[in-house]
């Protein structure tokens, strides 16, 4: 009787198993389609581990585009089937997933990671196969790679305006606090320099490894280091963000004294840590929810009436479903989605009536974006306390950083490619 039972049980779990790749694999398509009627898409994010609390959501953002997408008729006459893989918060398990992706499901294009060191990770996939990833999130520059179009931030389009705003606004002290790997360390090295250039000071510098919640060192070193209070600039990722703000609250340090500007902390994260440990508290980026453009009105309407009226939006997710979009538009225009190279060059120019606002996207592969700066209200959204008049167009390369001042990034033309100096330089 007890093989018997283990048996069922075997049947009944890889039932379930077979169950859930096939509702991965038909995520937006038409059952009813033949495999040559379908654009296999990747979909790699972490949906388990430490930054499943902010990659999930992206994952949702994006299957909603792919759903109005085919609901509009697909592309080319297609419907776009998207086979979703879990990164797991693991830099080698994003690469595994990416060569299966490409060389498994031959996907035509890829959309994922939350992290620079994923994004790092599945790079030389990309690059050596001369395939196609787009990325949605604010990252810390220092890359123009052929294979990658981005759709996040680049330090101009958050990091250094929110430095500029904190200067002006909030003191001239700052301690700088981040997960330790790529996007801090490399976000803290062009803070401290665009520090040097204004006339403000690093006062601390502290890291924690991506997932630890141990803070109470790092909290105690703030507390030294700023007894009088000053600027905290946050780029901890993950659920580290999670003890850090119920300790600093623990802590007594206030956002009036002690006001934290965070780069990876959005609306979803807001609501899972708790929004009484966040009112009050900044962060930049270059959507918010609280934005009011028809556009926005309409998106946040058809994200609710899909995953809940009770759920928000926020930057990551925003630039995950124009992505899409983008993508789309440029498959389109090159009247091709097998031939990457054509939609490589049929994207540069593209525009996008976002959420938040109107896109393009530039000659380095990186998008036109509006600055914003937004702090915490009472019912977990943001109130935008700041923002730039228009777009701005992005620079990868880092004109603060010595080692990258004066480099640009162009793949219109093939004699100039993903960093060369420009002639003033």
């Amino acid at each position: 009787m007890g093989k018997g039972l283990e048996r069922r049980k075997f049947l009944i779990y890889s039932s379930a198993a077979l169950g859930t790749s096939i509702f991965l694999k038909s995520c937006g398509s038409n059952n009813n389609t033949s495999e040559d009627d379908k654009i296999k898409v990747g979909i790699l994010h972490s949906l388990s581990g430490t930054m499943a609390i902010s990659e999930t959501t992206v994952v949702e953002a994006e299957k909603l585009a792919i759903e109005e997408i085919n609901a509009a008729g697909g592309i080319l006459g297609k419907q776009i089937e998207a086979i979703v893989e879990d990164g797991a918060s693991d830099w080698p398990t994003f690469a595994e997933k990416a060569n299966k992706l490409i060389d498994q499901d031959q996907v035509v294009t890829v959309f994922g990671c939350w992290t620079s060191a994923s994004r790092k990770s599945v790079l030389p996939v990309f690059e050596s196969k001369n395939h196609m990833l787009w990325y949605p999130v604010q990252y810390e520059g220092q890359e123009c790679s052929k294979n990658i179009f981005y759709t996040g931030a680049a330090p101009n389009q958050q990091i250094e305006p929110a430095v500029d705003w904190l200067l002006e606004n909030k003191g001239k002290e700052f301690f700088l606090v981040g997960s330790d790997y790529v996007f801090p360390r490399t976000a803290n090295t062009i803070i401290k320099e665009q520090l040097k250039a204004k006339g403000g000071t690093t006062i601390g510098e502290d890291y924690l490894p991506l997932g630890n919640t141990e803070v109470t060192p790092i909290i105690t070193k703030i507390k030294q280091a700023l007894p009088n209070g000053g600027v905290i600039f946050n780029s901890l990722n993950g659920d580290s963000n999670v003890a850090f703000f119920k300790q600093l609250k623990g802590a007594g340090l206030t956002s009036k004294k002690y006001p934290v500007m965070s780069v990876s902390i959005a609306e979803e994260e807001v609501r899972q840590i708790g929004k009484e440990f966040l009112v009050g508290h900044y962060a930049a980026w270059n959507y918010f929810q609280t934005i009011e453009t028809e556009a926005n009105k309409k998106w946040v309407e058809s994200f609710q009436a899909k995953y809940g009226a009770d759920r928000v939006t926020n930057d990551p997710m925003e630039a995950a479903y124009i992505m899409v979009y983008l993508w789309k538009q440029a498959v389109e225009k090159a009247g091709t989605v097998d031939d990457l190279e054509a939609v490589r060059i049929a994207a540069i120019g593209q525009t996008f009536e976002a959420p938040e606002g109107l896109v393009k996207m530039n000659v380095n592969h990186h998008i036109s974006k509006t600055v914003r700066i937004g702090q915490v209200r009472d019912d977990g959204l943001f109130n935008i306390v700041w923002s730039t008049k228009e777009p701005i167009v992005p620079i990868p390369w880092n004109q603060f950083v010595p080692a990258t001042k004066g480099f640009v990034c162009d793949w219109s033309d093939p004699n100039k490619g993903g960093k060369f100096k420009t002639v003033n330089n």
